[in-house]
Parts: structure tokens; C-alpha cells; sequence
């Protein structure tokens, strides 16, 4: 008894060491950002930091707009493809998928979750990009667009990322709707619902917070995606002026500049991860308080 009870002990020791390790490590993470991006906003300024419209490190010149916007444009195109596509996969592989193709399906939604980000990334350079500048030039000359690009734009990252997605959004959302009680479909069948109905005014309302969570941690996939993102998007860092056109995010905007940058320059870079770092932090905050105002309806 007495050597159970100190291997209960010792292991809720181990437990404990193991998630303090844990909240140390964010903890430091933010120490670590603060502490040196917070000065150069202040020796900058904050409001020409996040309102400028010009990145020149050469002139001192650090304005992130372009990037926050490029940043939103992509993460937003990247919903709107892989969301839609991801849940009515889940969807299917829960309640209509045949078991001889299910382990299949299953696997290859798996395998996309293993496939590193450089091979996105030359997917999209050899693929993606080309066919979004044929579709570019088409619809130049058919007068709808005044330039077509070179296909290194917002819409090819948006399509790559929204494929990037899809595993995560895939597998938790199956996950929640067969964590739902059977008896909420058998009930709504017995009311004189349809199959159809059942999933998607029953099942699928039911299954709302593991399908937000999903949809929450695509997203940090996406906005925090760097390597597919800097091979498809065109690195521009200016404004957004079409869904064809360049663009740059935050993320790209460290990674490509921070081997050579010293100085203001590079504190600059870190005060832009930090501006990443609180669009995580309120993505978050947003999902925690619809949550709680779920279970409390």
C-alpha cells in the first residue's frame, strides 16, 4: 500500500512538473516577444508600425499594414475553400461513406496531414500557379481583368492553404459528429426528419463547438503557414490590389528578412510577430467566449 500510494505521488509529480514545463514554455515565449518587439513599436510608433503602408528597412521605413492585410486576405480566401470542403468531407466519411472506401479515405486525409509544408509549396509552384495565370489571362482578354499577373497571388495561396487545411478540419469534425449521442439522429427520424435533415439541423448543430475548434485551429494553420505561403504568394510588400495580384503575410515577411536583419530592422521583425501573436490570441479569445455563451444557451 505504501509503495502504491508514493507511485501515485511520485506520478502526479511527474504530471504536474509536465504542465508546469508547459505554461513556462508560453510563458517565455511571450516574455521573449514583448521584450523586444514592444520597444521598437515605441521607437517606431505604434501608429505608424501598424497603419504604415510602406516597408522599406534600407530607409527605416516599417510599416505592416500591407502584410496585416495580405495576412487577412489569404487566411480568409483559404475558409472559404478549405472550410466548406473540409466539413462536407467529415460529413460524408461519418454518415454516407461506403466501408470499402472508407479506410482509403481515411488514410489519404491522414497522409495530408504528414506531407511537409516545402511540398505543398511545390505543388502550388508547379501546378497552382501556372493554371491561376492561364485563368488570369483569359479573363484579361475577355475585359474583365486589367492585369492578369504572373499567378503568384492571393488566390493561388489562398487555394494551397485551403488545401493545407483540409486534414485538421477533416479529422476533428468527424470526431465530433460521432461523438454525438445516436439517440439525437434516432430522434429526429422518429419526429419525420430525413436523413439529409437530421445530419445537418441535428447532428451537426449538436457537434458545434468541436467543428468551431476545427475550424479555429485551420485557421492558426493558416495565418501561421510560412514556407507553401512563401513560394506561391509573390513576397510583395505593398497593398492588395486584386485577388490576382502579389501579396506578402507576417509570417513571410520575418522568415524572408530576418537572416540578414540587425538592429531596428530586426526588432522589427520580432514587434511583427508579436502583432501575429495577438491575432492568435484574440482568434482564440473569440472561440472561448462563443463557447461559453453556448453552454450557457
Amino acid at each position: 500500500m505504501k509503495s502504491k500510494a508514493w507511485t501515485e505521488k511520485f506520478m502526479q509529480g511527474v504530471f504536474f512538473i509536465a504542465a508546469c514545463a508547459s505554461v513556462l514554455a508560453v510563458a517565455l515565449i511571450c516574455v521573449f516577444l514583448f521584450a523586444n518587439g514592444i520597444p521598437a513599436m515605441k521607437e517606431i510608433g505604434f501608429g505608424k508600425f501598424l497603419s504604415g503602408e510602406m516597408w522599406k528597412p534600407n530607409n527605416d521605413i516599417y510599416g505592416i499594414l500591407p502584410m496585416i492585410v495580405g495576412s487577412l486576405y489569404v487566411t480568409a480566401g483559404a475558409i472559404v475553400f478549405g472550410v466548406p470542403i473540409g466539413i462536407l468531407t467529415a460529413v460524408f466519411m461519418a454518415f454516407y461513406c461506403p466501408k470499402q472506401i472508407y479506410k482509403p479515405l481515411k488514410t489519404a486525409t491522414e497522409l495530408l496531414a504528414g506531407i511537409p509544408s516545402v511540398v505543398y509549396g511545390f505543388f502550388g509552384l508547379v501546378v497552382l500557379v501556372p493554371l491561376i495565370r492561364e485563368i488570369g489571362r483569359d479573363l484579361k482578354e475577355m475585359g474583365i481583368l486589367r492585369s492578369a499577373g504572373n499567378g503568384s497571388s492571393i488566390l493561388t495561396a489562398s487555394l494551397l492553404l485551403g488545401m493545407m487545411i483540409l486534414p485538421t478540419i477533416i479529422g476533428l469534425t468527424e470526431s465530433s459528429l460521432r461523438a454525438v449521442p445516436e439517440q439525437y439522429y434516432e430522434g429526429a427520424v422518429a419526429l419525420g426528419a430525413t436523413h439529409e435533415r437530421a445530419i445537418f439541423r441535428v447532428i451537426l448543430p449538436a457537434a458545434k463547438s468541436g467543428v468551431v475548434a476545427a475550424i479555429v485551429l485551420g485557421v492558426g494553420r493558416a495565418i501561421g503557414e510560412t514556407m507553401a505561403v512563401i513560394m506561391v504568394a509573390g513576397n510583395q510588400a505593398r497593398m492588395p490590389s486584386g485577388i490576382f495580384k502579389g501579396v506578402r503575410t507576417l509570417t513571410a515577411n520575418i522568415v524572408i528578412e530576418m537572416g540578414y536583419a540587425a538592429g531596428l530592422h530586426r526588432e522589427a521583425l520580432i514587434a511583427t510577430g508579436v502583432v501575429l501573436f495577438v491575432f492568435i490570441l484574440i482568434i482564440n479569445f473569440c472561440v472561448a467566449l462563443l463557447n461559453r455563451r453556448n453552454d450557457h444557451e
